[in-house]
Parts: structure tokens; sequence; C-alpha cells
């Protein structure tokens, strides 16, 4: 199994504009979702700067912000204690989760555990199974197959899935997996899935388009 390595967010600005500041799309849809069902406890697993521990703690959830870098939790708390928020930090590694049996309502992961290889993935999920209440609900992403990164590129082989990103900047050799349809129902099969589908986010950065290929899964845990 590789070993675990986190974003270097010491390189990555956090000013207002900063994409890692401001909450996903898919976070806005998640926090009523989670509202309405009554879902107190959220684990935001890999925090970063904290867009989605903000996001959440300003609307009334009770917020375990968790990330391999102490760098991220540092700067997580130092926005929380400006915006008067008090959280649950801890540092440490998502093979295993610091946290007791069935303690979340909720989890989100968003471009987290991806990053390891194919029997960590699996370890991953074991965890996130572990600490997620019955009923309680998880969305996390994944890189996908279809992308350019896993097919084009000669970044170095890890296992048949997954490959060590060697662009310069704050991923790199952070260990990618890459999945597809099948192996991400395979992977989540002791969860009921709620939702599953592939999106491709394009962006520009010094004149030069980019696109990235994700599963976006809504998973719920049943037993």
């Amino acid at each position: 199994m590789v070993e675990s390595k986190g974003w270097n967010w010491r390189i990555v600005e956090d000013d207002e504009n900063c994409v890692w500041k401001n909450p996903s799309i898919e976070s806005y849809y998640l926090l009523n979702r989670w509202k309405v069902k009554g879902m107190t406890e959220f684990l935001d697993l890999g925090c970063g700067l904290g867009r989605h521990s903000i996001l959440f703690g300003k609307n009334g959830f009770n917020v375990s912000a968790f990330d391999i870098s102490g760098e991220a939790i540092e700067r997580t708390k130092a926005w929380a204690e400006a915006e008067n928020l008090k959280f649950e930090y801890m540092q440490g590694d998502m093979l295993n989760l610091p946290y007791k049996d069935e303690q979340f309502d909720c989890i989100l992961c968003r471009n987290v555990i991806s990053h390891t290889d194919t029997e960590g993935l699996k370890q991953v999920i074991g965890q996130i199974h572990r600490v997620l209440k019955k009923d309680g609900e998880c969305y996390l992403t994944l890189g996908s197959k279809d992308s350019k990164q896993f097919k084009d590129n000669d970044w170095p082989l890890i296992d048949e899935n997954t490959k060590f990103r060697m662009e310069e900047g704050p991923e790199y050799k952070v260990p990618h997996i890459y999945v597809d349809y099948e192996s991400s129902k395979e992977l989540f099969k002791e969860f009921k899935i709620i939702d599953i589908y592939q999106v491709i986010d394009y962006y520009e950065e010094n004149g030069k388009v980019y696109d990235g290929y994700h599963y976006h899964l809504l998973i719920k845990k049943i037993d």
C-alpha cells in the first residue's frame, strides 16, 4: 500500500477568489438535504482550507474538520475562529480515522479519498462505513479512468488503477486512483448508491484549457 500524502497547502494562496475558499456547487444541495433529514454530526474528510467546514458550521452542523496536513488544519481553524465557529479538529491519516464507530450522520470528501492506491481506497471506504451511523450518508468524488491524466500521460504507475501526479504544484507526487462505473459499484457494494454520475470540469490557467473527469457518488450506510 502506498504511503498517504496530502496536498502542500503551504503554496496555496487563500484570498477570497481562491477556489479552495469557496464551497463546491453540490455542497449547497447536500447542506439542504442533510438539514431536512435532521442530520447534525458532520465530518469534513480532507478539509483543506475549510470551505465546507465553514459552510456547514454556519448552518448549525456540529463540524469535525479532518486532514492529513497540519497546515490545512491550522488555516481552517484560523478561519473558523474569525467566524466565531467552534469545530473539532483532527490531523491524521484517512486510512485509520481517529473517530468512534457510528459517530457521524454525514460526510463530505470531495477530491480526497482518491489520494491513495487501490488497497488504500478499499481501506478508506471501510473506515467511512465504520464511522457513519446507520442511514448516514457520504458524498465523495473519485478520478475517472476517462481522464487524460490516466490514459495519456507517462506518470509513474503504482498499480493498475493508480498513478503519482507529477505536475509541479500542491499535488506533486500525490498518488491518484482512477475508477470507472463498474469498479465504483463494486467498491461501494456495502452501501446503497443513491446517485452516481461523471462530471467533466473545464478551467483555464495561463491561457491553457484544462479538463478533469470525476465520478461523484452519494452513498448511504444501510447496515
